[in-house]
């Protein structure tokens, strides 16, 4: 994220930080990186240096208590994985002085702390091929270590996030949007765009249902495992960003690493689970309209001018390049 948190302050980061893990912060630096997520990194007073992540709960108050418990019980996850599975490829939350893996800073910010590795991160999009064969053991790793989170981990829900919103926005463009600079350019890109778009979650669902009848058991999964999360130590490679946890069909991850027929058979040989190539279409398909779906939403709503939003509606028009 390029911007800041509009309603909370580094004072307010500070107070939270003593209060939920006795930090004592001598300084901190904000850090523009990844999507959904503030960054900052933060010096203690021990010369110690941690990887603080504020979260928005949303722009609805009435659904920011439910987004709070799923972010908490996805980072407890982590968590477990990294303290009682022993994957030390999980890069798990730093505990409250009351155990909670995250903090609720106020009604809209949650944060959380993290240990600062050194290492190199990758950049979202595909993974680098020589990676490939690491990534998918470490998945292998990930996917079979399933008993011991199964009654900590959330399940995923193949339900299109924001749906509604989107095809509100979609029954909605008979006027002008005057709601900030990029709305009216997002309402235009939309009625172009609007067969598209339906033929879209109409595949998308066509999809959901041929993965339902598989009623293969879940496994947990990251849910997004590019480059991008992806951090290259002198230990080997280390999975951040634990927030979309949840207990889902393999495919969730796999898509997002490689659809190569020999690789994906190597999966499977591994963990004695068949790759379903309906499952992987419909994942690719669901990543795109969530993404549409968010970026639409946060165009049409009220906003100004920011690098952020510039950066959503440059996203928002790539998917249709």
């Amino acid at each position: 994220m390029r911007d800041r948190p509009a309603e909370m302050t580094e004072s307010d980061l500070v107070a939270a930080l003593s209060d939920g893990w006795g930090l004592d912060v001598a300084g901190l630096t904000y850090r523009p990186v990844g999507a959904g997520s503030y960054h900052w990194s933060v010096l203690d007073d021990t010369d110690r240096t941690w990887f603080v992540t504020v979260d928005d709960l949303g722009a609805d108050p009435e659904g920011r208590d439910a987004v709070f418990a799923e972010l908490g019980r996805a980072f407890d996850t982590a968590l477990v994985l990294h303290r009682d599975a022993g994957l030390g490829t999980v890069v798990a939350p730093v505990p409250t002085g009351d155990g909670t893996s995250a903090y609720r800073l106020d009604p809209r910010y949650a944060v959380s702390v993290f240990p600062l590795l050194d290492g190199v991160a990758g950049r979202f999009g595909p993974h680098r091929p020589a990676d490939l064969p690491e990534v998918l053991d470490l998945l292998v790793t990930l996917h079979q270590a399933t008993p011991v989170v199964a009654r900590t981990a959330g399940r995923f829900v193949p339900d299109l996030p924001g749906r509604q919103r989107l095809e509100a926005a979609l029954d909605d463009l008979d006027r002008p949007w005057h709601t900030g600079p990029y709305a009216e350019p997002t309402r235009k890109l939309l009625t172009v765009q609007t067969v598209r778009i339906h033929g879209w979650l109409a595949d998308l669902d066509r999809l959901a249902a041929r993965v339902a009848q598989t009623g293969a058991e879940p496994v947990v999964t990251h849910g997004e495992p590019h480059p991008g999360n992806l951090l290259r130590t002198a230990d080997g490679l280390r999975l951040v960003d634990w927030d979309t946890v949840r207990l889902a069909p393999p495919e969730r991850d796999l898509w997002l690493v490689t659809e190569d027929p020999d690789l994906l058979a190597d999966y499977s040989r591994a963990t004695g689970r068949p790759v379903d190539v309906a499952g992987l279409a419909f994942h690719r398909l669901r990543w795109k309209l969530a993404d549409i779906a968010i970026y639409v939403d946060e165009l049409r709503r009220p906003h100004g001018e920011s690098a952020d939003n510039a950066a959503s509606w440059s996203y928002l028009t790539s998917y249709f390049d």
